[in-house]
């Protein structure tokens, strides 16, 4: 008899800890609504993001367009869910196409497409969010 082990490189472990501890805390009932809470969330996501987590990355950015309230904190958010939703992170690309369409009549057009790719991927949420724009002219 084979026994198979699975070798985890230390690397791969430190990115995927923090992140499940973030999530952990963002989806506690509780706990997941503090100031404290989404704070250390923030700090736990940040490293994994900027090297390429696509779970961190859209977490993260969420995290900063939906409870920031400085402009850097949001561009930065933003980059973040663009990055995931290329990835095709389809929370990403719902919540990327929501910012779009509510910034402004310019950025409609790429609302629609982020929304379009995450409906593609079977989000109802995305498939709502397009029956209510106005058809393109």
């Amino acid at each position: 008899m084979r026994i198979r082990v699975q070798s985890f490189s230390p690397a791969s472990v430190q990115m995927r800890l923090p992140v499940r501890v973030a999530s952990w805390l963002l989806d506690s009932p509780g706990i997941g609504k503090t100031h404290s809470a989404k704070r250390f969330a923030g700090h736990l996501l940040k490293q994994p993001a900027r090297q390429g987590v696509v779970a961190a990355q859209s977490r993260l950015g969420r995290l900063l367009c939906r409870d920031c309230r400085t402009p850097r904190d949001r561009r930065f958010g933003l980059e973040l869910l663009r990055q995931a939703a290329r990835a095709g992170d389809i929370q990403a690309q719902l919540e990327l196409g929501r910012h779009c369409c509510e910034a402004g009549p310019l950025e409609v057009q790429q609302g629609r497409y982020w929304l379009e790719q995450a409906a593609a991927q079977g989000s109802e949420e995305a498939l709502r969010l397009l029956g209510g724009l106005v058809a393109p002219s």
